[in-house]
């Protein structure tokens, strides 16, 4: 792909700020408790967060209480739109165009440290008054949390054994001056690195980075089986950008670190250590997850000892609100992409784009755009959606629409539900499938078939028009004109 004039998060902001409403600038000062999410919710958050709302720009305070000369800035990726600007492509083509991506990895490449930005500064935990919640503005979303939240925190490790890279992002809480937990959803590589590492009685090297180019970030959302184990998700990145990422060695810990990240926690996943994640705030519950309900705190997690912290000058630090819309693009762009391909390839020609759908946070419900061209195809839609579940194992609903109906427009969507499909004979159920452990109505409370957390009853919304009677359901036909005629007159 070609070259793209961003190449970090800086590069990044400064196309922003090059078209208007896409950045917002304030300097009045904010608490990054509770109250920097608070307005953000307002301005830009969108998503599964609670109403009222909306879809906005990207937000830059300037002027954190607590931190001299600290910056914050939140909502990156929290509009299509502004993704897609940010990568060089449509909001309609966004899936199809992390799919090449996909397809045509560039591996990431070492520099030396003088050419590293992110180590022009460093702190060691060794150095007298080390503390991390002095260094870093982390904030909480909500006054329920159970701490100080990194939300956008590119997780690094290798495998211990075979060396093998991968970079995921985590639910990652401050927990002391050099202590930080960590949340893994079970099936994750880097836990399986952990887990490796602990089993040998040796810490697990990690590097956290914040404050990236937004093509990592998407990169790194991806999930096996698209990504198997092995895979180095940066690779992605490179391809979409059309150069590689630059890697620098840690000065502290035996692991790598984005080299023009804003900020990195250099750091060891300690063997046999766990911490409560809400040991101090008491609250019950850990941060807003992306259902748009408060995660429950767990008992035990795994815990980062924090060796170093290296930053650029005057870093900024990038987060984001859990449920908001910018997880929704963040997972969900991935999630589009791993259909695009599992399908096609089984069913060329059949499907015509995906959505992954705010209200699943990009995670749970994709609308399947599909065009039966012959009697063949009668069926395969609803083996598309088959396809779907495999290809993104934490999928709970896929709406399946025809080519004429916009799987972006929920209107659309819902008038085919609508108009196109009957619930007796249109609704597939798989029950008993593994999901994802967040979503709170999967319990044995809400359904028998529900045998434990995490276990769900999985469902196909077949919406579309059986290709015999497709000429009973051809939407009214409006005359082309050209209407920009009568806008200015």
């Amino acid at each position: 792909m070609a070259d793209s004039p961003v190449t970090d998060l800086r590069s990044a902001l400064e196309l922003l700020e090059k078209h208007p409403g896409q950045l917002l600038t304030t300097n009045v000062a904010v608490d990054p408790m509770a109250e920097l999410s608070g307005v953000y919710r307002y301005v830009g958050a969108g998503g599964t967060v609670m109403r009222p709302t909306k879809t906005g720009p990207a937000m830059m305070f300037t002027n954190i209480q607590g931190y001299d000369d600290a910056r914050v800035v939140i909502g990156m990726l929290a509009c299509r739109k502004r993704v897609a600007m940010l990568l060089g492509t449509t909001p309609e083509n966004l899936g199809k165009y992390v799919c090449q991506a996909l397809e045509t990895p560039v591996a990431p490449v070492m520099v030396a440290k003088e050419d590293a930005a992110c180590q022009d500064v460093v702190h060691l935990a060794t150095d007298p008054g080390f503390d991390l919640r002095r260094l870093i503005p982390a904030p909480t979303n909500t006054p329920e949390d159970a701490g100080p939240y990194i939300t956008m925190g590119l997780c690094y490790g290798a495998d211990p054994e075979t060396g093998v890279e991968d970079v995921t992002i985590h639910r990652l809480c401050v927990q002391g001056a050099d202590e930080i937990s960590m949340y893994f959803v079970p099936g994750r590589h880097l836990d399986a690195f952990r887990m490796k590492a602990e089993k040998a009685g040796k810490p697990q090297p990690i590097s956290i980075n914040i404050g990236l180019d937004p093509a990592v970030y998407i990169a790194s959302c991806f999930e096996a089986p698209s990504t198997p184990l092995g895979f180095n998700e940066l690779s992605i990145a490179g391809s979409l950008r059309g150069k590689p990422v630059e890697m620098v060695r840690c000065v502290s810990v035996g692991a790598k670190a984005v080299a023009n990240a804003e900020i990195v926690i250099e750091g060891e996943l300690l063997p046999n250590v766990r911490v409560a994640e809400d040991q101090f705030s008491k609250t019950g519950k850990a941060m807003p997850e992306f259902p748009g309900y408060s995660g429950p705190a767990k008992p035990e997690l795994p815990v980062i000892k924090v060796k170093a912290v290296t930053h650029r000058v005057r870093p900024i630090m990038q987060t984001c609100i859990g449920p908001s819309e910018e997880h929704v693009n963040l997972a969900g762009i991935p999630t589009e992409a791993s259909i695009i391909t599992m399908v096609n390839r089984a069913l060329p020609g059949l499907l015509q784009n995906v959505y992954a759908h705010p209200c699943g946070g990009g995670k749970y419900v994709a609308v399947l755009q599909v065009k039966k061209s012959a009697p063949p195809d009668e069926g395969r839609q609803r083996q598309a959606a088959l396809l779907a579940f495999s290809a993104f194992s934490e999928l709970k609903h896929v709406i399946l629409v025809d080519e004429d109906v916009d799987p972006f427009d929920s209107n659309d969507v819902m008038w085919a539900m609508t108009t196109r499909f009957q619930a007796d004979v249109d609704v597939i159920c798989i029950p008993g499938v593994r999901c994802h452990p967040l979503d709170p109505s999967q319990s044995p409370e809400m359904s028998p078939s529900i045998r434990a957390g995490g276990i769900a009853c999985k469902a196909i919304f077949d919406c579309t028009v059986p290709l015999d009677q497709k000429a009973r359901f051809k939407r009214a036909q409006f005359k082309e004109v050209d209407y920009t005629r009568f806008l200015n007159g």
